[in-house]
C-alpha cells in the first residue's frame, strides 16, 4: 500500500526523535532583540509586503499617539528616492533623552533597543495610544539595517544611530533647536525581507485614513522618486471619510441622512474623543464596517464592532415594533438590518487588549456594552425624531427580510427533490473522493483544455477540478440574483455547496482550499481578478476566513545545462538566465495551462509538496473596496488612471 505524505512525515519525525538526544546543551536563549530577528513573523505577521509596511505603521502610530493625546498636530512621512527607506516626523514632545536611573542608558536608546520598554504601560504620559507593549519601535530597530533617530526638545537637537537592533553610536547633542518632535529614518534589512520596496499608494491611503480619524491633524506624504507631496487634513473627520467611501462605491444614503454618534472625555489638554461613529443605510447588497481603536485599523473587528452591530439591530427592531411595521409571519434577522449599511467606528481606550502584536482584533469585553449602549440610544432617538427617515430604513430592512425568506423557501424546495447533495453538483466538476472539507481542495481552472490536464495531474483522493468557460461575469455592483443567473458562477456556487448571499452557510463549504488556477498571462490575470471580485462581493466570508488561494503556475521552463527550472514571470526568467554562467540555455514559454502535460502541471502547480499557493487576505477593507471599484467599477476614468500609473514608460521599453 502506498504510504501517504502525512504518514511519511510521521515516520520521519518518530525516527528522528528516537535517534536524537535532548539535553541542556540544546537550549538556546535569545537575548536583546535577537528573538525579533529570529522570528519576525511573531512581531510583524511575516516578511512579505504586509510585514514590511508594518514597520512603517509602527513608527507612524507612535507619532499619531502624540496627536491623539493633544501633543502634536503635524506628521510627515517621506519615502526616499530608493523606495526602500522612509522617514517619519512629528511635532510632538520628542522621545526623552535623559539617562534612565536603573538601566544607565538614555531613554531614547532604551526605547529603541529593548523589548517592552516605553511610556505607555501607565496612563501618566498617554491617555490613549496604539502602542501598548513597548515592542513596536524596538522591532523596527531590530529589522532595519540602518536607523537614525533625531529628537528636538528642551531647546536642543539630539541624534543616535542604530543597526539591526543595536546602537551604532552614542547619543549626541547636534546643536540648538526650536520646537519639539521626533524624526525616525529607517531602511528595512534586506537580510530579513526578500523584497524591500514601499508601496506609495498603500501608504497614502493609510495616512489619509489617519487624517480622517483625527480632525485637525495635518498629515503630509512625500515621494522623492516622483517629486512633490500631498497633504491631508479633514475638519469633518470620519463624517468626511464616510462620504468618500460612499462616493467611491457610487452609493447614496437612504433618505439622504448620515447617522453620527460622538462621546467625549476630559483629559489634561481638554476634551478628547472616547467614541465616534458614523453610518448610513444604502442600496448595496453587502455590509461594510470599518473599525479603529486608538487610530489602529482593526481589520478583523472585535468587541467594539460586535457592539456596533448589536446596537443597529436592537435600535431598528425597536423602531419596527413600536410602529408595527413588520408584516405578519415575517421574521427580521440581524443580517436583514445590516444589509446595505456602511459604517465607520473609532474608539479610544485607555487599556485596549489587542489580539497579537499586529492588533487586527480588539478583545476588551467591556467595550461591547459601551458601544452598544451609546450607539443604540443615539440611533433610536434619531429614528424616532425623524419618522420619514425611520420608515424609509424600515422599508429597506423589511424588503431584505422578504428576499431572504424567499431565497430560503426556494432552497428548501430544491432540497426536497434531491436524494443526495452529490447529485446537485455541476456535471463538469471532477470531484474528489474524500468527504472531509478540511482536507479537500478545489481548483477552478480556465477552460476545458486546462481542466483536462488538471484532472489527469491531480490527486483524486482530495483534489477536485472545476473548469470554467471564458471570462465570467463582472460581479462588481451586481446583485446576488444576477450573479446566480450566470451559468459559470452558478456552477461554482453549486460545487462549493455553501450557497451565496443570504443563503450562505459556511458550515456547508465542501472544500477548505479554493484555488484559482489560471494561465500565467494577462487574460489569466483578468479572469482571476473577475473571480476575486465575485468572491469578495458575494462570498466575502470565504476570503476573510482564508479559504481562497491563487495557484502559481510557471510561465516559462528554463533549462540551464542539465538542470530544469520553472519561472513564474519574466523577472524570474531573467534572474535564472543571469545565473547561467555560460551553460547552454533553453527557454520554453507556455501559451497556457492546456499546453502543459499533466505530469508537469502536477510537479509545478498541484503537488502540495512542491507547489506555491498564495492565500488571499484582506489587510485593509477600505483599500480593498477602493481597488475593486477602480478595477471593476462602471466608471472608466479611475481604471484608465490606474493603467497609466502602472504602465511602463516608453523610454523603458526595449524597442
Amino acid at each position: 500500500m502506498k504510504e501517504s505524505a502525512a504518514g511519511r512525515l510521521r515516520s520521519h519525525l518518530v525516527g528522528t526523535m528516537a535517534k536524537s538526544k535532548y539535553t541542556a546543551k540544546d537550549i538556546t536563549v535569545l537575548e536583546g532583540l535577537e528573538p525579533v530577528r529570529k522570528r519576525p513573523g511573531m512581531y510583524i505577521g511575516g516578511v512579505d509586503s504586509a510585514g514590511l509596511h508594518h514597520l512603517l505603521w509602527e513608527i507612524v502610530d507612535n507619532a499619531v499617539d502624540e496627536a491623539i493625546n493633544g501633543y502634536a498636530d503635524r506628521i510627515g512621512v517621506t519615502v526616499h528616492r530608493d523606495g526602500a527607506s522612509a522617514t517619519v516626523t512629528d511635532n510632538g514632545r520628542g522621545i526623552p533623552v535623559d539617562v534612565h536611573d536603573k538601566y544607565k542608558k538614555p531613554a531614547l536608546e532604551l526605547i529603541l533597543t529593548t523589548l517592552h520598554a516605553g511610556g505607555k504601560f501607565e496612563a501618566k504620559s498617554y491617555v490613549h495610544s496604539g502602542g501598548l507593549h513597548g515592542v513596536g519601535a524596538s522591532v523596527v530597530t531590530a529589522l532595519s539595517e540602518e536607523m537614525t533617530a533625531t529628537v528636538r526638545r528642551d531647546g536642543a537637537e539630539w541624534q543616535q544611530t542604530f543597526s539591526r537592533g543595536k546602537a551604532k553610536s552614542k547619543l549626541r547633542r547636534v546643536g540648538a533647536a526650536r520646537g519639539s518632535g521626533t524624526t525616525i529614518f529607517f531602511r528595512p534589512d534586506r537580510e530579513i525581507f526578500p523584497q524591500v520596496e514601499f508601496d506609495p499608494r498603500l501608504i497614502a491611503e493609510r495616512l489619509e485614513a489617519k487624517a480622517y480619524l483625527h480632525r485637525g491633524l495635518t498629515v503630509t506624504f512625500a515621494e522623492e522618486a516622483r517629486g512633490g507631496s500631498r497633504t491631508y487634513r479633514y475638519e469633518d473627520g470620519i463624517r468626511a471619510y464616510l462620504g468618500k467611501l460612499l462616493a467611491e462605491r457610487g452609493l447614496q444614503p437612504i433618505g439622504g441622512e448620515v447617522f453620527s454618534v460622538e462621546r467625549m472625555q476630559e483629559a489634561e489638554h481638554g476634551a478628547l474623543p472616547e467614541l465616534e461613529c458614523v453610518l448610513a443605510w444604502t442600496e448595496a447588497t453587502d455590509e461594510t464596517f470599518l473599525s479603529f481603536v486608538n487610530s489602529i485599523p482593526t481589520t478583523s473587528g472585535g468587541t467594539h464592532e460586535t457592539g456596533l452591530k448589536s446596537a443597529l439591530v436592537k435600535a431598528v427592531r425597536n423602531y419596527l415594533e413600536i410602529h408595527n411595521l413588520v408584516p405578519r409571519g415575517l421574521s427580521i434577522a440581524p443580517e436583514d438590518v445590516r444589509e446595505g449599511v456602511v459604517a465607520i467606528l473609532s474608539c479610544y481606550l485607555t487599556a485596549p487588549q489587542f489580539q497579537g502584536q499586529t492588533k487586527e482584533r480588539l478583545n476588551n469585553p467591556e467595550t461591547q456594552a459601551v458601544v452598544d449602549g451609546a450607539v443604540r440610544t443615539a440611533l433610536e432617538n434619531q429614528l424616532l425624531a425623524n419618522r420619514s427617515l425611520g420608515d424609509a430604513i424600515a422599508a429597506r430592512v423589511v424588503l431584505a427580510a422578504k428576499a431572504r425568506s424567499a431565497s430560503r423557501a426556494a432552497q428548501q424546495v430544491t432540497r426536497k427533490g434531491a436524494v443526495s447533495h452529490r447529485l446537485n453538483l455541476p456535471g463538469k466538476l471532477a470531484d474528489c473522493s474524500s468527504t472531509d472539507p478540511a482536507e479537500c481542495e478545489i481548483f477552478i481552472v480556465e477552460g476545458d483544455s486546462a481542466g483536462g490536464s488538471a484532472k489527469q495531474g491531480r490527486d483524486r483522493s482530495f483534489q477536485a477540478i472545476l473548469p470554467l468557460r471564458g471570462k465570467v461575469l463582472n460581479a462588481e455592483q451586481a446583485s446576488t440574483e444576477k450573479v446566480l443567473s450566470n451559468k459559470e458562477l452558478s456552477d461554482l456556487v453549486s460545487a462549493l455547496g455553501c450557497g451565496a448571499g443570504k443563503s450562505f452557510d459556511l458550515a456547508k463549504l465542501r472544500y477548505h482550499k479554493i484555488c484559482l488556477l489560471m494561465d500565467a498571462d494577462s487574460d489569466g490575470n483578468h479572469i482571476c481578478t473577475l473571480l476575486l471580485t465575485f468572491f469578495y462581493r458575494h462570498l466575502r466570508e470565504l476570503v476573510v476566513g482564508g479559504y481562497v488561494y491563487i495557484a502559481q503556475p510557471p510561465l516559462y521552463r528554463v533549462d540551464v545545462g542539465k538542470e530544469t527550472h520553472w519561472a513564474l514571470d519574466d523577472a524570474a526568467k531573467d534572474r535564472l538566465l543571469a545565473r547561467a554562467d555560460g551553460k547552454p540555455v533553453s527557454v520554453t514559454r507556455f501559451k497556457g495551462l492546456g499546453e502543459m502535460n499533466p505530469q508537469t502541471l502536477k510537479e509545478t502547480t498541484l503537488d502540495p509538496a512542491r507547489r506555491t499557493l498564495l492565500r488571499v487576505a484582506v489587510g485593509d477593507a477600505d483599500a480593498t473596496d477602493e481597488t475593486l471599484q477602480r478595477l471593476m467599477g462602471r466608471d472608466v476614468q479611475p481604471r484608465f488612471e490606474l493603467i497609466m500609473e502602472r504602465a511602463p514608460k516608453v523610454e523603458a521599453l526595449d524597442v
